[in-house]
């Protein structure tokens, strides 16, 4: 099938590649020059494991080719739409203006018969909107949310965990999904959950599971509160109540908290948009759900000032990790940079590395020191925080190694993804998120 993807950004880059992996014809579409000259030659314009791999098998077989030009849509059965939808500047909710675009761009090339297939993070209601402008070109919309991982967005765009569509409440709805089971044809015929709603529920689908995964997090993080305040362990606690199978032990990591360009404006634009609908307190608890996630970065930044004493004027502290996350070059709202930026305001000399990330953390934060080899960004610390948690120092960095290098023996474990009772038995203070 010949499908067009609006948008060449994170999700749109990798579901174009995914898709022509799978055997489709398709053409990814944005105004970004740069990144399409990068695309067209099978280099992808952020790290993204297994990317490059089905981006240059897909150019070199002619199954997908990128442009900056929106007449080549013309002619795809299916158009993914996958732009951004940054938080406003002035508030909480939403920014539409690239999604508006793309489809006020798109819809002269629309013919009878089309599938428009929204993929964006847009607050409810927003397809209804959208519908007219489609429906007047003889095009069907429908809403088919992603639920991407970064760091395992290649897999979970060829093995969903479950696929959504919203589709109008009529006939051409019923064919409109159709279309998309025979798109997605190798997950749907190993079983993948297909799961057909209405527009609203598909656009609401995205937003909740986020909004939970949130809540989860930052629950966790109020019990490593607790935990603090009363000599408890976190870890173990969350050991305990993930036992229960209505509970689950994932998304239960007590530590510095989550970022990127999803949970964090996401979680506000839900509420916004809820405000609007006059059901603000429907999702009131996601105001606290984000303040207890800023605080765990204001209590990284305390543990350091209180290992060293609060004497940190000149300080040395390395700060491990610049990614939001591990796997990932992506510092949006990243609570590493957010750390060392506070530490260095209060006159440490900060060292940030990282494996992916330090191009991008340089860009937005060039006032901090960044070193890519790991051993090198530790030599002479005074202390030291972990605050991504990559293999590079959960897992290969040991507390004997890491002693031969630095100067003083502070391990802040902004993720509690260290063995505690090692790192102290080498000599070190370890001091983890919620635990004693």
């Amino acid at each position: 099938m010949k499908l067009s993807v609006i948008g060449c950004g994170y999700l749109g880059a990798v579901h174009a590649a995914a898709m022509a992996s799978i055997g489709h014809e398709v053409v990814g579409i944005d105004v970004d020059e740069r990144k399409i000259a990068a695309l067209s030659v099978g280099e992808a314009p952020f790290f993204e494991p297994g990317l490059p791999e089905i981006l240059q098998q897909g150019i070199a077989s002619g199954n997908l080719r990128f442009t900056t030009d929106m007449s080549e849509a013309r002619g795809a059965k299916v158009h993914f739409v996958g732009v951004g939808t940054p938080q406003q500047k002035d508030g909480y909710a939403a920014d539409l203006t690239y999604v508006n675009g793309a489809f006020e761009a798109l819809a002269p090339y629309l013919s009878p018969g089309d599938v428009v297939a929204g993929k964006s993070t847009v607050p409810v209601g927003t397809a209804a909107d959208l519908a007219p402008l489609v429906e007047r070109t003889g095009a069907t919309l429908v809403w088919n949310p992603e639920f991407l991982r970064e760091g395992f967005a290649v897999k979970d765009t060829i093995d969903p965990d479950r696929l959504v569509v919203g589709v109008p409440q009529d006939e051409s709805g019923e064919i409109a999904a159709d279309v998309l089971r025979e798109v997605y044809h190798p997950a749907v015929a190993k079983g993948t959950p297909f799961l057909v709603t209405d527009l609203a529920t598909a656009e609401l689908v995205k937003v909740a599971a986020n909004a939970f995964l949130a809540t989860k997090i930052s629950f966790i993080n109020a019990m490593a509160e607790i935990a603090e305040a009363t000599g408890a362990d976190v870890t173990q606690l969350a050991d305990a109540i993930g036992h229960d199978v209505r509970i689950g032990r994932r998304f239960l990591g007590a530590g510095i908290g989550f970022g990127g360009g999803c949970l964090p404006k996401d979680i506000r634009a839900f509420a916004a948009r809820a405000e609007e609908l006059g059901r603000g307190e429907s999702v009131g608890f996601l105001r606290e759900v984000d303040a207890i996630n800023l605080r765990r970065r204001e209590r990284a930044v305390t543990l350091v000032l209180d290992a060293l004493d609060h004497d940190i004027v000149g300080k040395r502290v390395t700060v491990l990790g610049a990614a939001f996350k591990p796997h990932s070059d992506d510092i949006r709202d990243s609570p590493a940079l957010d750390v060392a930026v506070r530490l260095r305001g209060l006159g440490a000399e900060v060292t940030v590395t990282d494996p992916q990330a330090i191009e991008n953390a340089r860009r937005q934060h060039p006032q901090l020191t960044y070193v890519a080899d790991r051993d090198e960004a530790l030599r002479n610390a005074d202390a030291v925080i972990l605050v991504t948690e990559w293999d590079e120092y959960r897992r290969n960095l040991s507390p004997e190694h890491a002693a031969t290098l630095t100067t003083g023996r502070i391990m802040i474990d902004g993720r509690n993804g260290l063995d505690a009772a090692a790192w102290r038995a080498a000599g070190w203070t370890y001091v983890g998120m919620g635990r004693p």
